[in-house]
């Protein structure tokens, strides 16, 4: 399994994507992946996570957008050294794609720190009988 890493401000973003392809269906152009992201807290302050940012690329090209509130309908408070992980999902109309990001915290001072999530591939079975 692939593992991405990126460090901002202290803060560390760990993420494992994994194709699911009982939930997938190739014949109908739909492909979906679960990421486990791990957010670990190397610096020396406390940090909420405040709103979410992500940019969803498709082999095509085609780009998509999602802002919101925290992750997975929370907002963590991570203070030094704790960590917080969660799974949740993409899906696409193409047989691979990569996803990129970023979350803004809110130190205890509050400060706003983006902190990017590295990018990351996401990658089916099928996409290595592509060629390009």
């Amino acid at each position: 399994m692939n593992q991405y890493a990126a460090t901002t401000h202290g803060i560390q973003v760990l993420v494992h994507p994994e194709f699911l392809a009982d939930r997938s269906d190739p014949d109908e152009n739909y492909y979906v992946w679960a990421y486990t992201i791990t957010i670990e807290n190397t610096s020396e302050q406390t940090v909420t996570l405040r709103t979410r940012h992500w940019e969803i690329i498709d082999a095509n090209g085609q780009r998509q957008h999602v802002d919101g509130e925290g992750v997975v309908g929370k907002q963590p408070t991570l203070g030094p050294g704790e960590r917080f992980e969660y799974t949740s999902g993409c899906p696409l109309g193409t047989s691979s794609g990569f996803m990129t990001g970023f979350y803004t915290m809110e130190s205890h001072d509050g400060q706003l720190l983006d902190v990017q999530v590295p990018p990351f591939s996401l990658d089916s079975p099928q996409a290595a009988l592509t060629i390009n």
